[in-house]
């Protein structure tokens, strides 16, 4: 982050959201709406003086709600750029960070900026959020059951303990954890995709993480199947069963809270057909990746296509898995469905490579099939545009409805869905196709 913040060459707009992209290739429009932080970013020096005295707490979201932060705050220590935002609706105006910034960089008048900018390409990095539990395995009843996500900002040096492993409820070091697989995920109930063993080692790592910490820590995985496909990953799964994790093969049937806190826990061990009744200090649920909500707004204001599971579609699930439906958008990463980091630094860099190759050639090469619309025969009804799967048929300032030929791609549908045959394509043409067929009944005629 920090070398991206240093590079002359890249411009960075955060606390910031995208409100429309028009254009094509080597020619977007996108409109940025800047959020009002109240705190001007070219004089704040992140001195953290404002925090200081600020009288008033706050959820830290950055640490999942299990730790506090201040009505004015940054949002996670190595935050780029590292300077400050109020939180609007948390801060009571009483002017103690104003007078202390010797910055002069509070401004409680500041108002959202809108910016656009044009780009010649674009590239999705919109990541993930993980499937919230509610309810499943007493998570949001018990406090003592928390996610993987939760438990590694726990064990944190910088989270909201110091990284110092207790449980919520009582602060006491657990003796006994059970870590549940698949929560959320592999189920028609939930989501039916897997997110590619990345649960699976989140996992592993972890109960790895809490046996160096403490060795005496009994630390239990029950799980369906551990999907360690990766460079040197079945070797870390081996190399935990050593460490003295030990791995149930089976189904959770249930969670109980006792009165001491503690939770006594049902498992249906599959490989031996035995109940165990274990009593359990602190469970953890390994939850499914889901699409952040980011994804779905960048979907929507782009039109682009999701697949089942709900994440982006790309062009091609094997031979194009970076590019999408309209040229000069890509996609990387976790936007494109769970992945871990390995695979993410893949993908980014893949897309970074497919789209420079276009700005640098100054040119994008198109295929002459393109839909071309008679304007004395349309109806102007707008079915073509309604039905185009590539939002290349638009109603112009003309009330004419036009092709974009640098989206369109030729398919046709346009075509098969005119009722009053306006529409035609490029070398298909039905009077080229009508001189095929008389030509062929000519060749029979001579032969």
């Amino acid at each position: 982050m920090l070398e991206v913040a240093n590079n002359p060459h890249v411009r960075l707009i955060t606390y910031a959201n995208v409100k429309s992209v028009e254009g094509n290739i080597g020619n977007f429009k996108v409109v940025i709406e800047k959020k009002t932080s109240f705190v001007m970013e070219n004089l704040c020096n992140g001195c953290g003086e404002c925090e200081t005295v600020c009288p008033i707490y706050a959820p830290n979201e950055f640490d999942l709600n299990l730790g506090h932060r201040k009505a004015i705050y940054r949002a996670f220590p190595q935050a780029v750029p590292s300077i400050y935002t109020i939180d609007e609706k948390m801060c009571i105006k009483c002017g103690l960070c104003e007078k202390v910034c010797k910055q002069d960089a509070i401004n409680y008048n500041m108002e959202p900026q809108i910016e656009t900018i044009n780009v010649g390409a674009i590239i999705i990095a919109s990541g993930f959020k993980t499937f919230t539990p509610n309810g499943m395995y007493g998570y949001g009843k018990f406090e003592n059951v928390l996610t993987q996500l939760e438990l590694e900002r726990i064990i944190a040096p910088n989270g909201p303990t110091l990284g110092q492993l207790i449980r919520p409820s009582d602060k006491k070091h657990p003796k006994r954890i059970l870590m549940i697989q698949c929560v959320g995920s592999r189920s028609l109930k939930t989501n039916p995709h897997c997110s590619s063993g990345v649960c699976c080692m989140v996992a592993i790592k972890n109960a790895s993480l809490i046996k160096q910490h403490d060795p005496e820590i009994e630390v239990y995985i029950a799980y369906m199947d551990i999907r360690a496909a990766g460079k040197s990953y079945e070797e870390y799964y081996l190399k935990s069963r050593e460490m003295g994790i030990k791995y149930v093969r089976g189904n959770v049937a249930g969670v109980i809270e006792l009165p001491n806190k503690n939770l006594m826990v049902k498992v249906e061990n599959t490989l031996s057909k035995k109940i165990l009744n274990l009593e359990i200090d602190l469970v953890i649920l390994s939850v499914a990746m889901t699409p952040s909500e980011g994804t779905n707004e960048i979907a929507e204001i782009l039109r682009l296509e999701k697949s089942r599971d709900g994440f982006l579609k790309e062009y091609h699930e094997r031979l194009d898995p970076i590019s999408t439906k309209i040229p000069g958008i890509y996609i990387c990463g976790a936007v494109q469905g769970p992945k871990s980091i390995a695979e993410s630094v893949m993908q980014g860099k893949a897309a970074a490579s497919l789209a420079k190759i276009p700005i640098n050639n100054g040119f994008v090469e198109l295929k002459l099939i393109k839909a071309i619309i008679d304007q004395d025969r349309c109806s102007r009804c707008g079915l073509c545009a309604m039905i185009c799967p590539y939002s290349a048929i638009k109603l112009d300032t003309d009330d004419r409805f036009t092709v974009n030929e640098v989206l369109c791609k030729g398919c046709g549908m346009c075509v098969s869905s005119c009722k009053s045959e306006s529409i035609t394509l490029r070398l298909y043409r039905n009077l080229a196709l009508e001189e095929y067929i008389d030509g062929i009944f000519e060749l029979n005629k001579t032969s």
